[in-house]
C-alpha cells in the first residue's frame, strides 16, 4: 500500500485494481467518458484519493461503482487488489447481468422429428424461434 500522499493516476489505479485489462484499455474508458467522479467526468490524469466514489461503465449494460479504499500502482492478484475498493454496486445490477448470460430460445418441435430442414428453419426464423 502506498502512503496516502502519493499520487496515483485514475487509469493507473482502475488497471491495478482489475477493472480493466490494460492501461490502455483503462485511459480509452476514461476519454470516452465511461468513468465519472461524483456525475462529472475525469481525465486519465486524475489523481485518486481515499473515499472518492467512481461510476463505472463497462458496457454491454454493465456498470460498477466503487469508493477507493486504498492506494495501489502494481498490479497484483485479484484478492489482493479487491481490499483497495468497495464494491459499492447495488444487487439489482448484479442480477439483471446474471439472468442475461444465458440464451433463451422458445423453439417448440416434436421429439423425434430430426434436424430441421432449410424450411423449417426459415418458418421459425420468422415466428423469432431460430438464428
Amino acid at each position: 500500500m502506498k502512503k496516502d500522499n502519493s499520487e496515483i493516476r485514475i487509469d493507473t489505479y482502475l488497471w491495478a485494481i482489475r477493472i480493466f485489462k490494460s492501461r490502455t484499455s483503462a485511459g480509452d474508458a476514461i476519454k470516452g467518458g465511461k468513468v465519472k467522479l461524483n456525475e462529472v467526468n475525469v481525465k486519465a490524469a486524475h489523481t485518486i484519493k481515499i473515499g472518492e466514489t467512481y461510476f463505472i461503465s463497462l458496457g454491454r449494460g454493465e456498470k460498477k461503482i466503487i469508493e477507493v479504499a486504498g492506494l495501489i500502482d502494481k498490479r497484483k492478484s485479484f484478492e489482493i487488489a479487491k481490499e483497495y475498493y468497495i464494491d459499492k454496486t447495488p444487487i439489482k445490477i448484479k442480477i439483471d447481468r446474471a439472468e442475461k448470460a444465458f440464451l433463451t430460445f422458445e423453439v417448440k418441435r416434436e421429439k423425434g422429428s430430426g434436424r430441421p430442414t432449410k424450411k423449417d428453419r426459415r418458418d421459425l426464423g420468422k415466428s423469432g424461434g431460430w438464428f
